[in-house]
């Protein structure tokens, strides 16, 4: 207090307004939302966007008008589709924020002779030294050190993950009285476990300070503020960490970007170079000049597949509007949507994902192990009688499944008198009139975490001048208290300890009669018990849990538990929900193990319990490390580590501010279903991508090839940049159909990424066997137009390849495209015959177009004006049958590569 200048009574007002002129506003800080223009910028360092851009400058300095009109409106299509998805995504996020806390009650003084009051403020106005109180239900509006407390428990799942209340008290106040009644060997034992949790949980787990982002559930305090904005905990989790990342910006590339990277790597360097190749070997073997430039940009472009940032501007925006729509599911990157696709290995805790945090009654068993309603009725009476007399009433979670369980036993009903109390205390359950009704109330010894037990003074109407103590509460507690030989003692212990072990919780419950009497009742009188019986509690499954994690197990997506709970929990829900735990590992066994070791041990890892925050990064970089994608689905201030560390970090629209901000997808609840969905949209939209490049690749490196060759074979270019230009444009805006494929259901249950190797692989070997089709064209001409001679006729030869050009590439899109089960190139699945699927209409009808326009516009006054002229009807008859060859080859190629994958 002296360090801060304060002191019980709190500070002036005078003094606040100082203070807050000093330190400022105590507000969480926020992340500026990116400008358009920003976002349309950042689209422009795209590898094939860039390379686009200075190919259209080029274009545009030798003064090839079109070819740079078409290349330039192609670049701010694709950036205006990019940036207007990720803006949409950053103002549905700005309408989820929430404010943490938004009054505090504090201590403060007109003046410094005028006695301090409580009053109500802004949250915002808070400063250091400011003296605050705390009672159940409030959100701790700062950084705070207790100065007094009374039974005060506060959940900081937000910071650490722990699903259970945790005990604050503060810590130079100890309870003398009670701790000189303990053993000292136990008391020792207890004391040296909570110092290590607290060791463990770093500062969270010192007991005098209690932090923002947590909540009061029980007792009351009153604490003196340490810190506020931007010098909190939990305000400091938005900072990013030294080499980390700024949350959903500035993220590494992801597993389908990073090979996409790759394959565009190669590609445009072959691009860059073949301008200077095709202006050199023209040069060198048929003494052209500068006036080849128009055409070697024309033929760079051609390999460049300028409909990509199209197509996965479309499809990701198209699949992340669809899953806002239905499913509620925010993406705000619109490339995480690529890597939710990737994703083999999902990261979650248990504590709202798989579980509901809201326990139910397992059993309720006598000493000898079995069944006794009578121990679930007496645990009811104390739970409903601490509820109605304490003062203030504090609701329990434990107590309100005790009270829902004896009322759905048949317990009774609720006295009217005690309705609107019970409302008042937060609805917990409604035990009726053997619960409340049987009994009298008489006084009530509530909950303390100290003492880590709850008592019930209540009276029979049958038993008059006795009054019966009903005493729940730790097992080791209550048995301290009971009469009872220490080997039998020792007994119930080991079986409270293999329910515990169970991942159950475990309640003893036990009583004691005494007189009547007046004057009050003190945690003295409670020794002498009879002991009655454990109650076990059980977590409620979240109902959607099971289905989704099976499905996410049928789609090749292995689920790991990160929780911080005890591993017997997570075990046991683990189990219910068809999970099958296999090795269980705490965070102290990874503690000291090398990186190689980890790797090995997290692979074939379920479940991790006792986990904090950096354990979870931790886990994740090993997994990575080892070669997986992997997805982290958190909601506390705890989980930003590992939201930052994951491939795809995920949030529920409900999570702490700062986690969603950090998040790459925001789910409208914490629901794995909704992650299901969007990982199967993930996968679409990376297959719909993988197709478009397989054929486009393909088609544009057959084409090249044949291009450059006949270039330098003949006498004039192959094609003129204008006829190159229209071509390009025919075949990209057929390709534009991609974007609303529907792959085979059967290429989305594995997850869906890019092998870069094998996927240059494919495109060569297939681009080879269409530069075949386009050179089998020389002999069709030849024969076509009567005569070896007769393809020296530029006019007819630009022609008749452009018409066979367009007419296999529609062939490509409808036998390269992904109705089978594996797109080649991608992992997860297997190909099957074209014919397995039908190709959706718009793919269809594109690949129609597409060779309709082949075969239409040299006939047309567009191909006169291109250059181009019509070809008797036998070249059509010979070029049927260099199709349906191709076709054939392509069919056996395409089953031969199957085998061989």
């Amino acid at each position: 207090m002296r360090g801060l200048d304060s002191g019980p009574r709190g500070l002036t007002e005078a003094e606040a307004a100082a203070r807050l002129v000093r330190f400022g506003p105590h507000g969480m800080p926020s992340r500026d939302t990116e400008s358009w223009p920003r976002l349309f910028a950042r689209g422009l360092r795209e590898p094939f966007t860039a390379v686009l851009l200075c190919l259209g400058l080029v274009s545009a300095v030798v003064s090839a008008w079109g070819t740079a009109c078409v290349i330039l409106s192609l670049v701010t299509v694709s950036c205006v589709l990019r940036a207007s998805g990720e803006s949409r995504a950053d103002r549905s996020l700005a309408g989820l924020r929430r404010l943490v806390a938004e009054t505090a009650t504090v201590v403060r003084r007109a003046d410094d002779g005028v006695p301090p009051a409580l009053r109500d403020i802004p949250v915002g106005e808070l400063v250091p030294g400011d003296v605050v109180r705390l009672g159940p239900g409030d959100l701790v509006p700062a950084d705070v050190r207790l100065l007094r407390a009374n039974g005060l428990t506060v959940r900081q799942a937000a910071l650490t993950g722990e699903s259970a209340a945790v005990a604050k008290h503060p810590a130079d106040t100890p309870d003398t009285a009670y701790e000189a009644g303990r053993a000292d060997d136990e008391r020792q034992d207890r004391e040296r476990d909570r110092d290590h949790e607290a060791a463990r949980q770093g500062v969270f787990g010192q007991r005098r300070l209690c932090f923002q982002g947590s909540s009061v559930v029980t007792g009351s305090g009153t604490a003196v503020v340490l810190a506020t904005g931007a010098r909190t905990r939990f305000a400091a989790a938005h900072g990013d960490p030294p080499g980390g990342r700024n949350g959903s910006r500035g993220r590494a590339a992801g597993a389908v970007d990073r090979s996409v990277a790759s394959i565009s790597s190669v590609l445009v360097r072959f691009m860059l170079l073949t301008p200077p190749l095709v202006l050199t070997a023209n040069a060198a073997l048929r003494g052209r000049g500068l006036e080849t430039l128009p055409f070697a940009v024309a033929v760079a472009v051609g390999l460049t597949p300028e409909m990509l940032p199209v197509i996965v501007s479309t499809s990701l925006a198209r699949s992340a509007s669809l899953l806002a729509r239905t499913r509620g599911v925010i993406v705000k990157r619109l490339s995480a949507l690529h890597d939710l696709g990737a994703v083999d290995v999902l990261c979650l805790d248990k504590t709202g994902t798989l579980t509901q945090d809201r326990p139910v009654v397992e059993r309720a068993v006598d000493a000898l192990g079995a069944d006794d309603p009578e121990v679930l009725r007496l645990a009811a009476v104390n739970a409903w009688w601490t509820l109605q007399l304490a003062e203030p009433p504090t609701p329990d979670a434990l107590d309100g499944a005790l009270l829902e369980a004896a009322d759905a036993d048949g317990a009774g009903r609720e006295p009217a008198a005690a309705g609107a109390r019970h409302e008042a205390a937060g609805g917990v359950g409604r035990a009726h009139a053997e619960v409340a009704g049987a009994y009298d109330g008489v006084a009530a010894l509530p909950f303390d975490p100290r003492r880590r037990i709850a008592t019930a003074v209540v009276r029979h109407p049958r038993r008059v001048g006795v009054h019966t103590l009903v005493v729940k509460g730790a097992a080791e507690e209550v048995l301290r208290r009971c009469d009872l030989a220490q080997d039998e003692r020792d007994a119930l212990l080991g079986r409270a300890a293999e329910r515990a072990d169970e991942g159950l919780r475990v309640l003893a419950v036990a009583t004691a009669d005494r007189p009547a009497r007046r004057r009050g009742w003190t945690p003295a009188d409670e020794r002498g018990l009879i002991f009655r019986g454990f109650v076990t509690f059980r977590d409620t499954l979240a109902p959607t849990a099971a289905e989704a994690l099976r499905q996410l197990g049928g789609g090749g997506v292995s689920v790991k538990v990160l929780t911080g709970d005890h591993p017997g929990t997570a075990v046991r829900a683990c189990r219910d929900l068809g999970l099958e735990p296999g090795e269980v590992r705490t965070a102290y066994e990874l503690a000291g193990l090398p990186d190689a070791e980890l790797a090995a041990t997290v692979r074939r890892t379920t479940v991790f319990a006792r986990c904090a925050p950096e354990d979870k990064a931790r886990i994740i970089a090993a997994l990575r490390a080892d070669g997986h994608t992997v997805g982290f689905l958190g909601d506390g201030v705890n989980d930003l580590p590992a939201l930052r560390t994951a491939d795809v970090g995920i949030a529920p629209r409900d999570a702490v501010d700062v986690a969603r901000e950090s998040a790459d997808v925001v789910l409208a609840d914490k629901d794995l279903a909704a992650i299901d969905h969007a990982v199967t949209a993930g996968r679409r939209s990376t297959v719909t991508v993988a197709t478009y490049l397989r054929v486009t690749l393909s088609s544009n490196l057959g084409n090249v090839v044949a291009m450059l060759a006949a270039g330098l074979a003949l006498p004039f270019l192959p094609m003129l940049p204008a006829q190159v230009l229209a071509q390009n444009l025919c075949f990209d805006a057929a390709q534009l159909s991609f974007a609303h494929d529907r792959p085979h259901p059967d290429a989305l249950r594995r997850p869906a990424s890019l092998r870069p190797r094998r996927f240059l692989r494919f495109i060569t070997g297939f681009g080879l066997l269409n530069a075949v089709a386009d050179l089998a064209t020389f002999a069709v001409l030849a024969l076509a137009l009567r005569g070896p001679d007769a393809i020296d006729d530029a006019a007819a030869f630009h022609s008749g390849w452009f018409t066979e050009n367009l007419t296999t590439q529609a062939l490509a899109m409808l036998l390269l495209r992904t109705t089978p089960s594996r797109s080649p190139g991608t992992t997860g699945s297997r190909v099957t015959p074209p014919m397995a699927g039908r190709p959706p209409r718009a793919v269809g009808a594109a690949a129609g177009a597409l060779a309709l326009a082949g075969l239409l516009i040299p006939l047309t006054p567009l191909g006169a004006l291109l250059g181009m002229i019509p070809l008797p009807p036998v070249y059509y008859g010979l070029l049927a049958t260099v199709l349906a060859f191709y076709a054939a080859a392509l069919t056996v190629a395409r089953r031969r590569y199957e085998r061989r994958s």
